[in-house]
């Protein structure tokens, strides 16, 4: 098996607006998850909050980068985005793609 490849997108965004988005984080789970688990290649997704940082992430762990980047062009990731936006908050982009340099623990 090759190494992972790790799907990183953040979100930040103002105080003021960090409790609705992660709200709104929480769900978008439920339109995103079956799509993205239908998806070839996939090993394991997580979305994160840090309060301290006022940003939110989406992680996910793919076999290859071309199926890593099916999330580029899933229409319900890309809506989700626009409600995303027009309620404050920034996505830092690119979005990054990370090959795996070493890892420990169960691989997912």
């Amino acid at each position: 098996m090759s190494d992972p490849v790790l799907r990183v997108s953040i979100l930040r965004c103002d105080a003021t607006k960090f409790a609705l988005l992660q709200r709104m984080m929480l769900d978008a789970e439920a339109s995103l998850r079956p799509g993205i688990e239908a998806m070839p290649g996939l090993l394991s997704f997580y979305a994160g909050a840090d309060e301290a940082t006022l940003s939110l992430i989406n992680t996910s762990v793919w076999d290859t980068l071309d199926h890593a980047r099916q999330l580029d062009t899933f229409q319900p990731m890309l809506d989700a985005g626009k409600r995303f936006v027009a309620e404050g908050a920034t996505f830092q982009r690119p979005i990054m793609h990370y090959t795996s340099l070493w890892h420990f623990g169960q691989r997912t």
